[in-house]
């Protein structure tokens, strides 16, 4: 009986440590639960034994859940829960029941913001300066959270709750994002133990590329919006997790994948606003300003300030251009507020389980301001058109806008509206447009003044700090072997229940691609550095490289709350001393090296020839530039074979390789005019070798089995299109369909037993271009 239970005590150490091993190099976090000294009473036989059970980590008595709810690319003055003219009853009612803080920040951009939320750090000192697709070699750049940095769910999961995330991501090297791992970054690498979502910066809102815990699904043919399939998956963690152990509390963050672009939503929602906006850009800044100032939500004196350069007036603009950049409009308010809807279903749930009151949420509605993305005109968001769409053009897609045959963002105009009372917009760290958005936290049982405002001075570092001392969990000196570092945020529940108290967190850098601000005591200076790229002061090359020809700007906060007088020029000894401060914070957190939007980044390395393998389920994501390229698919066919042999891209821009109706067909989709290359000749039973050959002339020629069976000249890049961004799927459509010719994913019938491609050496260099983004 001894030797059997030191035995059992072996195994469960080595289990632990395997365990351990797992959570540091594999791809899910283990709970930390090391093998303790025995405390019970060993007997020769059970009656003589006194047993002793290792006691599990426990949430602290009667702590609450808590709900991180997180909204992507929405402007301060865009919700009706801070002045905005988009309706988010929902919201509004956890304001109600909660507090609205007025003076709360983010970082600027997606993956920073993120990176900060979760791990309660600045975000380049967690090696996530930018985007993690755009890292560098340098320990702010890399995009390569360290575990030293524990996120909240690592720390909660530790303290006895059960953790789940949704959504959007965002904090991945994209060479990770492949089946090939590794996975200890992925959410559940961080402690998440459920996550549902997708791992970009975006996806479709009608067809998501989505993962559940590290696999790719396939929804396919899906039926419902994305918000409503976030929901869905939230309200089911809650059911279950409380069916299963109704005491034990959870940790549940939500980040939507709205209202980042495409703005995708039924027309049911985007119509409720059908004329509402028809007054433009200028007519929804002055009266969401006013609303603002009347509801104590921007403090007395504040101005509202100019146009933004470049942004013109509505008045001045053409019947047409109203007409579509107003539709653009109504799309987003339906977007945001179908949003809201959805929110809400999860906050409803919670109460309709007795489960509010003893919920702690917070609502950031933003990760950053409203987006910068959508250029002057709006764009439709087709492969053939994206960037600077003409007029023309965007009224003939005025119908497909929010629809699956469409990726839309809203025009500047409408990003500076949003983002009332402030000047610039997403990513200009520089200024309050980017990084001012809001927050609204609700809790019945520690918040006293329902509906209250807070003017404190607050940050997204500050949230996972205030969590801990609400919560009452304790921060491990260790997870998972690695010693943890210090927070940078303050936790604001001083401030809960004391709207007059003084602000803690007084002092706080910004920077993005060399854009930069430092906030210190009310004071604040900042410099404006151009990415090449819309929304832009300038496109001078020689500018934007050049960090010395930027000119600083200082403002008194607490006076100029929205930055209109530059003070620069009257305290000269103020402007230095923060220029200095910012020095000593960028050495600090790793900011440097300064850098340019896409400066430093290396190309991904090029495969002259990808081989996808039979079984293969899910996408392959390969790399193609706009040179010489070859595809050959071996295949084998039954008799009245049909189905997709392979392909990529969806209705915006792909190309699809399927038989039906026994014909063999090469589709190309721009988004707007498909081309087609069809074999006259019935595909033979049995194996069959399919070649495409997109030459250097731009000439297209479909081989089956090595005869020439249909080509066309003048192709043009169209059939590159989405290839590298969306990936290859074999032996059906997967996400976004290619087309409409056939029914959903449209798997064949048949083998494919081999997929080839082949790029020639000319198109090496051009792939290595378009990926420093030129």
């Amino acid at each position: 009986m001894l030797k059997r239970l030191l035995l059992t005590a072996l195994t469960r150490q080595r289990l632990s440590l395997f365990v351990l091993g797992t959570a540091v190099f594999g791809h899910a976090s283990a709970q930390h639960d090391p093998v303790q000294p025995f405390k019970g009473k060993i007997g020769k036989t059970i009656e003589e034994t006194e047993q002793w059970w290792q006691e599990q980590p426990k949430a602290p008595k009667g702590a609450p859940n808590v709900v991180w709810i997180l909204l992507d690319d929405v402007g301060f003055g865009a919700t009706s829960a801070f002045g905005g003219l988009i309706d988010t009853p929902n919201f509004e009612k956890l304001a109600q029941g909660g507090l609205r803080y007025t003076n709360f920040h983010t970082t600027g951009i997606c993956s920073p913001t993120r990176a900060s939320l979760l791990t309660g750090r600045n975000p380049h000192a967690v090696a996530m300066g930018h985007h993690a697709e755009l890292g560098i070699g340098a320990p702010g750049y890399n995009g390569n959270v360290p575990f030293e940095a524990g996120t909240v769910a690592e720390i909660f999961k530790e303290n006895g709750y059960n953790t789940f995330a949704l959504g959007k991501w965002h904090g991945n090297q994209p060479r990770d994002l492949t089946i090939a791992g590794p996975y200890n970054r992925y959410p559940t690498g961080r402690g998440f133990e459920h996550f549902y979502g997708f791992l970009g910066g975006a996806t479709d809102q009608w067809h998501p590329q989505l993962v559940e815990e590290t696999s790719p699904i396939d929804i396919e043919p899906n039926t419902k919006h994305l918000n409503q399939l976030l929901s869905d998956k939230a309200i089911s963690y809650i059911a279950n997790q409380k069916s299963a152990d109704p005491e034990k509390p959870f940790f549940l963050y939500l980040a939507t994948g709205a209202a980042h672009a495409p703005h995708h939503v039924a027309r049911e929602w985007s119509d409720k606003y059908k004329g509402k906006f028809d007054g433009g850009w200028d007519e929804y800044r002055e009266k969401v300003f006013q609303r603002q100032l009347a509801g104590g939500l921007a403090p007395k004196g504040t101005q509202l300030p100019p146009r933004q350069t470049g942004i013109k007036p509505w008045n001045g603009l053409s019947a047409d251009e109203k007409k579509i950049y107003a539709r653009f409009m109504e799309v987003y308010a339906g977007f945001l507020s179908y949003t809201d809807y959805e929110v809400g279903r999860v906050v409803n749930y919670l109460q309709q389980i007795g489960q509010l009151d003893n919920t702690l949420i917070f609502l950031v509605v933003g990760d950053n301001g409203g987006s910068k993305e959508g250029t002057y005109t709006g764009t439709a968001g087709t492969a053939e058109k994206s960037a600077g769409d003409d007029i023309k053009f965007l009224l003939s897609q005025y119908d497909k806008l929010g629809t699956e045959y469409s990726y839309p963002n809203y025009p500047l105009g409408w990003s500076q509206a949003t983002n009332t009372p402030f000047r610039y917009w997403k990513s200009d760290v520089n200024a309050e447009g980017a990084s001012h958005t809001t927050l609204i936290v609700h809790y019945p049982k520690g918040i006293t003044d329902r509906g209250g405002l807070r003017a404190q001075y607050a940050h997204v570092t500050d949230i996972l700090p205030t969590t801990i001392e609400l919560t009452g969990v304790k921060v491990p000196a260790e997870i998972n072997g690695y010693k943890q570092w210090p927070f940078h945020g303050t936790s604001l529940a001083y401030s809960l229940n004391d709207a007059q108290a003084a602000a803690r967190h007084t002092q706080q850098y910004y920077e993005l691609h060399g854009g930069r601000a430092i906030y210190k005591d009310g004071w604040k200076a900042s410099v404006y550095h151009p990415r090449n790229t819309f929304g832009e002061q300038t496109t001078d090359i020689n500018f934007i490289a050049d960090f010395k020809r930027d000119k600083w700007e200082l403002y008194n906060i607490n006076e100029d709350w929205n930055e209109i007088n530059d003070l620069a020029a009257r305290y000269p000894e103020k402007l230095e001393a923060l220029k200095k401060l910012f020095d000593e914070e960028a050495q600090k957190y790793n900011v440097y090296p300064l850098k340019n939007f896409r400066a430093g980044l290396t190309p991904p390395p090029v495969r002259p020839k990808t081989v996808i393998y039979e079984g293969t389920t899910i996408k392959t994501r390969v790399y193609i530039g706009k040179g010489p390229v070859d595809i050959t698919a071996e295949i084998e066919a039954g008799k009245n074979a049909e189905g997709v042999i392979f392909a990529n891209g969806g209705l915006l821009g792909g190309s699809s390789l399927y038989l039906k109706q026994n014909k063999l067909h090469y589709l190309l989709n721009d988004g707007l005019k498909p081309v087609v290359l069809t074999s006259s000749q019935p595909l033979k039973e049995g194996r069959n070798t399919i070649r495409i050959e997109f030459a250097a002339d731009q000439k297209l020629t479909l081989f089956v089995n090595g005869e020439k069976a249909a080509e066309q000249a003048g192709i043009g890049s169209k059939y590159l299109t989405s290839a590298s961004s969306d990936g290859f799927s074999v032996g059906k459509d997967l996400n976004s369909p290619v087309t409409k010719d056939y029914p959903g994913t449209f798997a064949f019938n048949g083998k494919v037993k081999l997929l080839v491609i082949e790029q020639k050496e000319e198109n090496h260099e051009k792939v290595g271009l378009l990926q420093k983004g030129k």
